[in-house]
């Protein structure tokens, strides 16, 4: 087949993990014979773009999404137009090319996207996020998990006191945007990388035609994860790795300080990742215990992981289906997170009882972790086969795109 992968989220020297996800499926593709191209930003295309990202095919500068905000925070509202104005301009640079491909998969931040292309067209998209009704993409809001269904509910993320216009303008927006990402869904294929995420759109529009939409999880390359980490060694005692992005939502700060004075003697906790809070963090909570080790490239970050006595992704906003808990899992690691979001759901790729352990709170989750610091750090031989593995994932995918 012929396919066209499209993401605003690439190129980039520094890929989050929907960007992995994409160059991971389209390089799976193309070894298992299938012709594929990816589709990214003209604003910060280069002619090393392919390489930069550690993709072996084509990289096709397709659109400009610069001075996206709208002055949204300054006006403290949500603008109705933005959005919409954003998917149609992603969706004509779509439009030009689709004809050269067999099918388009589009991976981003954009749903609408599938109502401004073609009926006609072969258009799968996935959705990696809480985006598809939420458009802060995240559904946590002042320090916890968003529960609120009602479009009026979200002027408060625009404005702390939004007033009457503020609220029927933000309310507006949000209402157009659901009924839009909705429509797109009825009429073109969709799939949500957790069950999680299909069931929390359903939550917030019951009457939404999902018939086209199907779950499939998110995946690794297991092959090049353990060629990466080959070389690591085994694992240490005490060593506590807690890779991502620093940031709201992620968990740093609520795990340092769940922690603090309670690790015992030869614990080292390895933070890799940066972000907006890592230097306040960083000043409060370093020491000999705890080390900040910024942004690590994907091969170091894999080496990290097989040499650590347990893994931890303390994420209090809700993860659709956390790309890092797979990584410790295919590597044999103990992990643990919260029991929330599409946590759960990665039981089933534990290779042995209780690997992936979950907590119902941050304290929990920090007796979770002294109890397994208190056990050996066990090497663990990597399984032979593993249902995150992309190329198990493939045959799904295929049968997604012929169907």
């Amino acid at each position: 087949m012929r396919i066209l992968m499209v993401s605003e989220d690439l190129p980039g020297a520094q890929l989050g993990g929907l960007a992995r996800h994409v160059v991971t499926l389209a390089s799976a593709l193309r070894e298992a014979g299938h012709y594929v191209d990816i589709m990214g930003r003209a604003d910060r295309a280069h002619a090393g773009s392919a390489a930069e990202i550690g993709f072996g095919g084509r990289f096709i500068p397709g659109f400009d999404v610069r001075r996206v905000g709208w002055k949204e925070a300054q006006l403290g509202f949500f603008n109705p137009a933005k959005r919409p104005w954003f998917a149609a301009r992603v969706a004509r640079a779509i439009s030009m090319l689709a004809g050269d491909y067999d099918v388009v998969h589009y991976h981003g931040h954009l749903p609408l996207i599938g109502g401004y292309v073609d009926p006609a067209l072969n258009f799968v998209q996935t959705r990696h996020d809480q985006g598809s009704e939420c458009v802060t993409h995240l559904r946590f809001k002042d320090g916890a998990v968003c529960e609120e269904l009602s479009a009026r509910a979200c002027a408060g993320c625009a404005h702390a006191a939004p007033g009457l216009l503020r609220t029927a303008l933000s309310s507006h927006a949000v209402s157009r945007y659901r009924a839009g990402t909705a429509r797109a869904f009825a009429r073109h294929k969709t799939i949500f990388v957790s069950d999680f995420l299909r069931r929390q759109f359903l939550r917030t529009l019951p009457d939404a035609d999902l018939s086209r939409a199907r779950v499939i999880h998110n995946f690794i390359d297991c092959r090049r994860l353990a060629r990466q980490a080959a070389g690591a060694g085994k694992p240490v005692a005490g060593q506590v790795l807690v890779a991502g992005r620093i940031d709201v939502g992620k968990g740093f700060g609520e795990f340092l300080a769940a922690t603090q004075g309670r690790l015992p003697a030869g614990t080292t906790v390895l933070l890799v990742g940066d972000g907006p809070l890592r230097a306040g963090l960083e000043a409060r909570y370093a020491s000999a215990q705890v080390r900040f080790l910024g942004w690590r490239a994907n091969p170091e970050v894999a080496a990290l992981t097989a040499a650590s006595h347990v893994c931890v992704v303390p994420s209090v906003w809700e993860e659709p289906c956390g790309t890092t808990i797979l990584e410790a899992l295919a590597l044999g690691r103990p992990c643990l997170a919260l029991a929330r979001g599409g946590n759960p759901e990665l039981s089933v790729y534990a290779s042995t009882p209780g690997q992936l352990g979950l907590a119902p709170s941050m304290a929990g989750l920090a007796g979770l972790l002294l109890n397994e610091l208190a056990r050996p750090a066990l090497a663990q031989p990597l399984p032979a086969a593993s249902g995150m593995d992309v190329f198990l994932a493939l045959p799904k995918i295929l049968e997604c795109y012929a169907h």
